[in-house]
């Protein structure tokens, strides 16, 4: 068949259309001939859904004219891939939706295509997604690699979780791409390689062959590593194993690992000296080099022949014992102390004796011994000089007192007779409850020795005139207070695992003890002398925290608030404190808060002062009653919260937020701005430090609020 035009072609899908199956499906399995020349894409589009039988959809966006001719007769298949290729060079795609072939724009394509390949089967120029699973190469590498390669309207993604590749675009393009794939997911590490040393100490030897390497990686001047080596899973790793003094090397590449050996062979050889390469300094990171010097004498003596006990030294005669270890705090309640006053520790001086010892000042252990018993040692101490995890400890004390009290009261003195300018007869209540009775009141309140001034509150009194002389006579007392309280601290402190702390807030007061009086014989002088002893009065907090291996932290805890008592500062013995104390051992989780314990005190008083008879008057009897009413609530809790600080990261994150919280707080005090008074305006700010993110999330405080945004008022 020669189709010669547009009118042909719609000719030819009538004839196909009116003829039965039978000879449809004959005739459209006869080589064709294609010749259209300027033709609409929809009157081929539709030539093509009668030769190929399949129904054919044109996106009213497609517009415009083909040319698609063959030299001679093709099958139908092969002539719709020529009219997909055709289209293709268009800027449209022919997509598969649930068997309807649909012409679309080709930057629309990848959102209509509906078939997806997983084992690469897809043939043709048609639009289909395929998923390329990785086994070796990193997904994340290839993707530069292959943008290039795929046309600028379809896409490639990266799923990081299986390492596998997500691309959209046709299906010949495809498999050029799979090929490609398929030649760069290869394997680039090499087995693991173990090389034996026979002088050299395989944990000292590793961080020196391991930092080499890395430094090789990269090219002259630090420039980033070829493309394939920034990923950790092809990086060359040198790992020491004490146990047989060895390296275990798995390097990204056969040439990488012959230069691990060229390095290893170069460092591994004897020492020379003679007697001294018995002799051995480890420079110690985290530990204090003497304790651990006596815990490993103390390891030497269980295992000599000798059976000498713990803590002795196996060569000398000097004999060094370990520090007695003591539970709990040490001097948990004490009194009559004060950190501040007592010297500071000199510094502890080289332990001497012995194949161990330590030198203070350079903290670090010289160590006298065989080459391998040494390897054992160094196995030891290198477990034993690991980094310490820290312990931040908040304390929440929370106080809130309430405080009511009411009083009424009525008193009243009258005078009977006046015989010869001489009072007689005195009839009336006065009552020393509820502030000054009126008796004292009468004949005090003007007095210039001992004045009496009336209680608080309203007084309400009535005053006689006798003989010119004015007398109080009747004085009622109204009187209604209330007071709050809300006290909160938060005292917190960070310290090392297995390690007592103490923070002190507050006061040093001083208590009289003694008095003595010294009488001289000489010239009758008196010599009074007092002794006088200082406390700490405010908060102390007192903790030692235990690490657990499963993450929750033990705490042995004193916790005390004390205060001075107001009005009691002068008092002849000594003023009079209010202390609350705790001490306890708690187990807590790591970021949990915890109430050690508290006090719920609700307190009632009232007392009565009346007139037997007369006061139980109803209504009548408050002229012969006086009464006060008073009640007090008290509620204290002591919460407390551990976090474990592991590591650097978290210590810079935790100080960091503290430092921006006071950083706000002088901010937010900043002195508004004066037009008189000028030059001392800005008050001084710390400088800003960005905190990185913490590795511990329960490095932020529910304790302390964060820090606030306000700016400083402006006047």
């Amino acid at each position: 068949m020669n189709y010669r035009s547009a009118a042909a072609s719609l000719a030819l899908a009538a004839l196909l259309g009116a003829a039965p199956p039978a000879v449809q499906a004959q005739r459209a399995a006869e080589p064709i001939t294609l010749n259209f020349q300027n033709a609409e894409i929809e009157a081929v589009a539709r030539t093509m859904a009668a030769i190929t039988g399949r129904n054919i959809v044109v996106d009213p966006r497609v517009k415009g004219t083909i040319t698609l001719s063959t030299d001679r007769p093709v099958p139908p298949a092969q002539a719709f891939n020529q009219f997909v290729a055709t289209l293709r060079l268009s800027g449209f795609a022919v997509v598969d939706a649930g068997g309807l072939l649909k012409v679309v724009p080709e930057a629309e394509a990848k959102l209509q295509s509906g078939t997806v390949s997983v084992d690469g089967t897809a043939t043709g120029s048609q639009i289909v997604t395929q998923i390329f699973r990785l086994n070796h190469e990193n997904a994340a590498n290839l993707v530069p690699i292959l943008r290039p390669l795929i046309s600028p309207n379809n896409t490639i993604n990266l799923n990081p979780g299986n390492n596998s590749l997500v691309i959209t675009d046709y299906a010949d393009n495809l498999q050029r791409l799979a090929r490609i794939i398929a030649a760069l997911d290869v394997s680039n590490a090499t087995d693991v390689e173990v090389i034996n040393l026979q002088h050299a100490l395989a944990v000292d030897l590793a961080p020196i062959v391991q930092r080499l390497v890395d430094s090789s990686a990269t090219g002259a001047g630090g420039t980033p590593a070829p493309q394939g080596q920034s990923d950790t899973s092809f990086r060359t790793t040198v790992i020491a194993e004490p146990r047989s003094n060895s390296l275990i090397v798995r390097a990204s590449n056969a040439a990488r690992l012959n230069l691990v050996r060229s390095i290893v062979t170069r460092l591994d050889v004897a020492g020379t000296g003679g007697a001294l390469g018995n002799i051995h300094v480890v420079y110690l990171r985290n530990a204090e080099a003497t304790k651990l010097a006596v815990v490993l004498r103390a390891a030497l003596a269980s295992m000599s022949p000798t059976g000498q006990g713990a803590g002795t030294n196996v060569v000398g005669t000097t004999t060094a014992t370990s520090p007695a270890v003591t539970s709990g705090l040490s001097g948990a309640g004490a009194t009559g102390t004060s950190a501040a006053n007592a010297p500071i520790t000199p510094s502890a001086q080289p332990s001497t004796g012995g194949q161990i010892q330590a030198d203070p000042a350079t903290n670090s252990l010289i160590i006298t011994a065989p080459e391998p018993q040494y390897r054992q040692l160094r196995a030891v101490i290198d477990q034993l000089d690991g980094r310490r995890a820290q312990v931040l400890v908040e304390s929440l004390l929370v106080e809130v007192n309430a405080d009511k009290a009411a009083e009424f009261g009525i008193q009243w003195q009258t005078i009977i007779g006046n015989v010869n300018n001489s009072l007689v007869g005195v009839i009336g209540s006065n009552f020393t409850i509820g502030g000054t009775n009126i008796i004292d009141l009468a004949t005090r309140a003007t007095s210039t020795d001992s004045p009496v001034t009336p209680a608080p509150g309203i007084n309400i009194g009535a005053v006689r005139n006798i003989d010119g002389r004015y007398v109080l006579s009747a004085l009622a007392r109204f009187f209604q207070s209330t007071g709050d309280g809300n006290v909160l601290s938060t005292p917190s402190l960070l310290t090392l695992d297995n390690e007592e702390a103490k923070i002190v807030i507050g006061q040093n007061v001083p208590f009289v003890t003694g008095q003595f009086t010294n009488t001289g014989t000489s010239n009758s002088s008196v010599n009074p002398f007092q002794t006088i002893e200082r406390k700490d009065v405010g908060i102390t907090l007192r903790v030692k925290p235990q690490i657990n291996d499963n993450g929750t932290v033990r705490l042995t805890i004193y916790q005390e608030a004390s205060s001075v008592r107001p009005g009691t500062e002068n008092a002849l013995n000594g003023p009079t404190t209010n202390k609350r104390q705790i001490e306890s051992n708690v187990l807590v989780e790591d970021g949990s808060i915890v109430v050690l314990g508290g006090l719920l005190q609700d307190q009632y008083s009232g007392n009565e002062q009346k007139v037997p008879g007369l006061g139980d008057v109803p209504g009548l009897g408050n002229l012969f009653r006086t009464e006060t009413r008073s009640r007090t609530k008290s509620n204290l809790m002591v919460f407390l919260r551990p976090v474990i600080v592991r590591d650097a990261n978290d210590t810079d994150a935790l100080s960091i937020d503290r430092y921006n919280l006071m950083r706000a707080k002088q901010q937010n005090v900043q002195p508004a701005p004066s037009m008189l008074l000028r030059g001392v305006e800005g008050a001084p700010i710390s400088p800003e430090i960005a905190a990185p993110p913490p590795s511990n999330p329960n490095i932020n405080s529910p304790f302390i609020p964060a820090p606030a945004t306000t700016a400083p008022s402006v006047r």
